[in-house]
């Protein structure tokens, strides 16, 4: 993702890079994926049927995994990953017999190989497991920790590499499989899954699920706990606790129209039903697009619709993501730059063209930021990524997020909006239930939009985009004229240090993250009052607001908002609202000493990811 002398080039790379070995399929190419032990060159998966019983009591899960397999190269072996599981038995076919297994050597972050004789006819492996104390997906919530204080809860988060705690597979996202499972839980719960889900509890608490189309490990998801749906259109709603789902259905009301706006811009949502499901507070993220049902954070219920735009990221996912996949997370530009394209064009489709360009600037300031943290020659800062040996967690930054899509905002730039969108409409359709390397990406971008055209290639520059760092000097130039509005405000602030009616003229969420975002370095005590008095930062409920002015607060020792940044540490588990808070707070002696006093209460309350990455910083 040239002219026809850069075609060369081009497909020097795809040798040189590309080491990989490759096996063709009847519906794509897969590639060995260096964060994977499983081999698909030998044999691999194509449909799990899953048999899981949850126990809250011991904080574990059984179950028996049955794989079918495609074994056409007659292999003696196949390869699962496995990540502290509790191997009890494996046996093959419908039949049961029992066969052996042999473990790889353990290997910092992606856990151990599972290997099991298997005979060239072999199409079934049944595995009976149990997951393990430390499931890196798992997160077991006591009653106090969840909205209703009553029932306990769980739930998992399997990206990037975290679905072989919880299942046996073979954890790469260039691997896809069809599934069923049968769960059962207490029978006051409810279970969901990335799958077909029932909208209320039975009296068994025995539920079954059905996953029509292939998707890779890491949109494999369980939710379990007291939990009750409200329809908001005939094919979207919400599941939530009950003493939350009115405040969330009434929240995303807007469910059915983006589905609408993204099937306009980009072709048919193909995973029939689109429902969400508003999780505890100690969930990481804010939002993971598991298939047929986003997992989304409680975080952004501001009680205004303000930030319902991360629905639209996670919908866009339904595409760029779920329907076309990166096949290693080197790729993961593919997913998540494609998504934030998609994402502002449904903002710019919804809410507007000022919606849109505010979004961009931001999205500017992140990647920059992004650069400059990471030195503007670092190779981690090209598209095309390295994180062999590393946790490719470390890959979940701007640059997959901002640089992807400032590389299809350039192309746009290049080539005009109606041919773009033809384009892209034409790589979802061909690329459905596919996944991609970035190779293949390029390769499909010069046949289909490029063409051989010199001057083209020339204006978009793709290997400096992919293959190179920072950010190209052709960067896709972006605008707001509501945020220059704002720069005079700022200005004439800076002259006068009146704020009396400001909160009048700086309105929305994004206009006041702006605002502080542009609030002068030398920023008094009473400057620091007087904003908060007008605009009530410290008191907002919007949690983008409140990061933005809590910082601030933190920088300029502003004591009354202590107590509010404080809850909102002990309240929110979303990693990347928390952590840049503990790292302010660490600038010095007193603050360091305070971010491990509210560190050692919150502990408990956040997930697994979060946790070890505080723990860390704070060591």
């Amino acid at each position: 993702m040239k002219r026809l002398t850069l075609m060369i080039p081009i497909l020097m790379i795809l040798s040189c890079q590309q080491n990989t070995k490759k096996t063709t399929t009847e519906n794509q190419v897969m590639v060995d994926d260096p964060h994977s032990f499983s081999k698909p060159s030998i044999a691999y998966v194509t449909h799990l049927d899953l048999d899981l019983k949850v126990n809250f009591e011991q904080q574990q899960i059984t179950g028996k995994a049955i794989w079918t397999i495609d074994n056409k190269a007659k292999a003696k072996e196949i390869i699962f990953d496995d990540s502290k599981l509790n191997i009890e038995k494996i046996t093959l076919g419908a039949d049961e017999k029992e066969t052996t297994f042999t473990f790889g050597s353990e290997t910092a972050y992606l856990g151990k190989a599972l290997k099991v004789a298997i005979a060239p006819e072999t199409k079934l492996i049944n595995i009976y497991y149990t997951t393990g104390k430390d499931a890196s997906a798992l997160q077991w919530l006591n009653p106090q920790q969840t909205a209703g204080k009553k029932r306990p809860y769980l739930f998992t988060q399997s990206e990037s590499i975290a679905a072989r705690s919880w299942v046996p597979c073979q954890d790469s996202p260039g691997i896809r499989f069809t599934y069923n499972a049968t769960v059962k839980v207490p029978a006051d719960l409810l279970a969901l899954m990335s799958a077909e889900n029932p909208q209320a509890k039975n009296s068994t608490g025995i539920y079954q699920f059905k996953q029509v189309h292939p998707i890779p490990s890491y949109l494999l998801a369980l939710a379990v706990g007291d939990i009750a749906f409200k329809a908001v259109d005939e094919r979207t709603g919400v599941y939530a606790e009950p003493s939350v789902l009115e405040k969330a259905a009434w929240e995303f009301a807007d469910m059915g129209k983006m589905v609408h706006a993204a099937e306009k811009l980009y072709g048919p949502y193909r995973w029939g039903r689109y429902d969400l499901v508003v999780l505890p507070p100690s969930f990481p993220f804010g939002g993971m697009e598991n298939p047929n049902l986003t997992f989304i954070t409680p975080t952004i219920l501001a009680g205004d619709r303000s930030l319902v735009s991360i629905i639209c990221h996670e919908l866009a996912h339904s595409w760029s993501g779920n329907l076309v996949t990166n096949a290693t997370w080197n790729d993961f530009w593919l997913n998540e730059g494609f998504t934030n394209y998609f994402e502002r064009r449904m903002d710019e489709e919804l809410y507007g063209k000022n919606e849109a360009e505010m979004q961009e600037v931001f999205a500017k300031q992140a990647l920059e930021n992004a650069v400059k943290d990471m030195g503007a020659d670092s190779k981690d800062t090209y598209l095309k990524t390295d994180y062999t040996g590393r946790n490719p967690d470390e890959g979940t930054n701007d640059i997959a997020y901002e640089k992807g899509f400032f590389f299809l905002k350039t192309i746009e730039a290049a080539v005009g909006r109606e041919k773009f969108d033809a384009f892209l409409r034409g790589y979802f359709d061909g690329h459905a239930f596919q996944s991609l390397t970035t190779e293949q990406f390029l390769d499909y971008l010069n046949k289909n939009l490029i063409k051989g055209d010199k001057a083209l290639e020339d204006k978009i520059d793709i290997n400096k985009w992919v293959y190179g760092p920072g950010i190209p000097a052709n960067v896709a130039a972006v605008g707001s004229a509501r945020f220059k509005a704002i720069d005079g405000l700022v200005a004439n602030w800076r002259k006068t240090a009146a704020v009396k009616g400001l909160s009048k003229e700086i309105v929305s969420s994004n206009e006041r993250r702006y605002f502080i975002s542009q609030l002068p370095a030398n920023l008094t005590a009473k400057d620091m009052a007087a904003l908060d008095a007008e605009f009530g930062f410290t008191a907002s409920n919007n949690t983008d607001i409140q990061l933005t002015w809590y910082e601030l607060a933190l920088r300029h020792h502003y004591t009354t908002a202590d107590a509010r940044i404080k809850a909102y540490l002990l309240e929110n588990g979303r990693m990347w609202h928390i952590i840049p808070l503990y790292k302010e707070m660490m600038a010095t002696p007193e603050g360091l000493k305070s971010a491990r006093e509210i560190y050692k209460l919150a502990r408990p309350n956040y997930h697994p990811m979060t946790y070890q990455a505080i723990d860390k910083l704070l060591k």
